[in-house]
């Protein structure tokens, strides 16, 4: 069964391209040129792949990514940003967008880009099937890999799906020094061709939701390194 894509993008000659490149890979596209009606669309259907962009009539591609993830859908968000937009590409990660495409780009690109996002949520899917029911616990900190959810005093904390690996990543070597590269590797696949911003923007963002409690784990910079995750001083963990 073929792969079902959604794309919302107004301007006419870009969505014709980009739908018959991808009909023509043997995804089954579906186009939206309208913030709104992507939006409903989004939201009333399934599909395994949204390819979004963020200047759009109606409802820009932000306000549409945080609907989405406020319903509670976890579709990969593929978004199309203009070259050398840096805030942008920030901002549609923070909103949570799973990778990005600068504008102009080409079709192999494009392609490449749609097919390692798709194999990299076919990975995580399985990975979820394969783990057995179990709680992570450190200090006020609760982490159910099954459901992708995480606890900190007994209060949800809303996650996105790579913050959530992220942190997984980090709470399983406490202690350890774990590179950029690693955690790109690791969270995102071999074949991501993104940048280390996605891997930064997505840890400033888990911080900020981690200081809910002063007895959770904390994400401490190794400048010019990476990251490494400290325990709660409550627990006597060594520094």
């Amino acid at each position: 069964m073929s792969h079902k894509i959604l794309v919302i993008e107004d301007e006419p000659t870009l969505a014709r391209l980009l739908s018959y490149n991808l009909t023509q890979e043997g995804y089954e596209t579906t186009v939206a040129d309208h913030g709104a009606e992507g939006l409903q669309i989004a939201l009333q259907r399934h599909f395994d792949l949204i390819i979004l962009d963020i200047m759009l009539p109606g409802m820009n591609g932000f306000e549409i990514l945080t609907k989405v993830r406020q319903n509670g859908v976890r579709t990969p968000i593929i978004i199309l940003t203009a070259r050398n937009a840096e805030e942008e590409v920030v901002q549609g990660l923070k909103h949570g967008a799973d990778d990005y495409i600068t504008k102009p780009f080409g079709v192999a690109e494009l392609l490449a880009r749609v097919s390692a996002v798709l194999r990299r949520t076919h990975n995580e899917d399985v990975r979820t099937a394969d783990v057995s029911e179990k709680v992570i616990a450190v200090g006020e900190l609760a982490i159910y890999p099954e459901k992708y959810e995480v606890v900190i005093g007994g209060e949800t904390v809303p996650l996105r799906p790579k913050e959530f690996e992220v942190l997984l990543y980090l709470v399983q070597r406490p202690g350890m020094v774990i590179t950029r590269d690693d955690l790109m590797n690791v969270v995102w696949g071999f074949d991501y061709i993104g940048g280390q911003r996605t891997v930064d923007v997505h840890v400033s963002s888990l911080r900020k939701k981690l200081e809910l409690s002063q007895q959770s784990v904390q994400i401490e910079s190794i400048r010019g390194v990476g990251y490494k995750l400290v325990m709660p001083k409550k627990l006597g963990a060594p520094k």
